[in-house]
């Protein structure tokens, strides 16, 4: 008999590879822009558009679940990030930097949400219910360590190459994008040996007209699972649930990095990935794998409205800051352990109500729905952000991202949750 693969073996590392080209072409672009001359206004626009292919990747996650397995999707995905980060690389000293680099950027966004749905497709086959709440926690706390590595340790080593080569920004940036081809390359190796081979990870061959026939019922029973007014509740968390985080994604790595007679903490690359990637990350890790256990072992409902605050509330640190100014490194990195522990709390909820609402036939095409919904709450706000903090200054934009936590209470507050989900059943033990 076949000895069943550990999650441990290749789901911490999947997930790092899922959060890594998020990362990247979210939050690292948002910073080598910055330093090549963009505004925050710019910034916040053109790294706005490339969350576009998250937003609308239901329309082609039926082909997923149709044309092949969820592994081979996975494995095909990688190997095409790996090879655009080396492009990358290769286009940064060019005269046409930027429409190369926005171009690769976007082709990365587009594998990089491929390689979403299937991943968190391979993911719902090869665990059971209670397996799937049970390394919830551990998926999140790698998918946000690829976040904290990318802000963190990625950006401190481009200053502190910046500083070894002279001040030589593009050439600096030109190192990182190939390392980080060489990284995500070796995944790619890595997972080609360790991800395991479900039985129900199969595909089979249809026409066009029965794959259309699929996305037409595919969208038709994701809004059909409720009535109406309750699948309006849904599709409003879904969209509103991480709104003041949409607008201050972009805008909190340009206070930080911004200098003070800009309005920022104007901390150099090296203090701010030291705090994003020491202090921050102890924050992330146990606030991820605290809310998976709580889960796991009362239900998702029981925590429910503790971590919401958790998601929202912290965000007053930004409020602090942008009043004091206080560029001590202790401060910062404990504000930002605040902030992370808080996020990475909360963010368990919105993953495990996606995870319930997608059960189902199409449950990897209805679960790619909830993230794309999701995104598009990420990136309409993201897209204006850096024009509202120019015309507000961070002081007063920070107050208005606090005033606008409300609407995640809001649209919490009109969510029904089985008690039971997520807690071990006698079945499962």
């Amino acid at each position: 008999m076949k000895t069943k693969t550990s999650p441990w073996a290749w789901v911490p590392t999947l997930y790092f590879a899922e959060g890594l080209p998020n990362a990247i072409v979210t939050g690292l672009s948002v910073v080598m822009y910055m330093q090549m001359g963009l505004t925050d206004t710019e910034v916040g626009l053109f790294t706005g558009w490339l969350a576009l292919p998250w937003v609308i990747k239901p329309l082609w996650s039926p082909f997923i679940d149709l044309l092949k397995t969820k592994r081979w999707w996975v494995l095909a995905m990688q190997m095409l990030i790996g090879s655009a980060l080396a492009g990358i690389a290769f286009s940064i000293p060019t005269a046409f930097w930027f429409q190369a680099t926005m171009c690769l950027f976007f082709i990365i966004a587009f594998c990089s949400a491929t390689h979403d749905v299937a991943a968190d497709g391979f993911y719902m086959i090869e665990l059971d219910n209670h397996n799937q709440a049970k390394y919830v926690g551990l998926r999140n706390t790698f998918y946000r360590l690829a976040i904290i590595f990318v802000n963190g340790i990625l950006v401190s080593l481009a200053g502190v190459l910046q500083v070894v080569f002279r001040n030589q920004i593009k050439f600096s940036w030109a190192l990182i994008f190939y390392g980080l081809a060489g990284l995500f390359l070796g995944m790619w190796l890595l997972h080609c040996r360790t991800m395991p081979k479900p039985a129900d990870d199969a595909h089979t061959q249809r026409s066009m007209t029965e794959v259309a026939n699929e996305i037409k019922t595919m969208f038709t029973t994701f809004f059909s699972k409720f009535k109406a007014s309750e699948t309006l509740c849904v599709m409003l968390f879904l969209l509103l649930y991480r709104f003041p985080e949409a607008l201050l994604n972009t805008m909190t790595k340009t206070f930080i990095l911004r200098p003070n007679s800009q309005g920022g903490l104007g901390l150099s690359p090296q203090e701010y990935g030291l705090a994003n990637g020491t202090v921050g990350l102890i924050g992330l890790l146990l606030g991820g794998i605290l809310g998976g256990y709580l889960v796991s072992r009362d239900g998702m409902k029981k925590w429910l409205w503790p971590m919401v605050c958790a998601i929202t509330l912290p965000d007053v640190v930004y409020i602090y800051l942008s009043y004091s100014l206080n560029s001590d490194l202790f401060v910062v990195s404990s504000c930002l352990f605040v902030e992370q522990f808080g996020y990475g709390l909360g963010f368990t909820v919105l993953t495990l109500y996606m995870l319930f609402y997608s059960q189902g036939k199409f449950k990897t095409s209805h679960y790619s729905i909830c993230t794309g919904i999701s995104y598009l709450g990420l990136m309409l706000p993201g897209m204006v952000s850096g024009y509202m903090k120019d015309m507000l200054g961070y002081r007063t934009f920070f107050i208005i991202v606090m005033l606008c936590c409300t609407i995640t209470f809001l649209v919490t507050a009109f969510l029904k949750i089985d008690p039971d989900f997520g807690k071990e059943t006698p079945e499962e033990e």
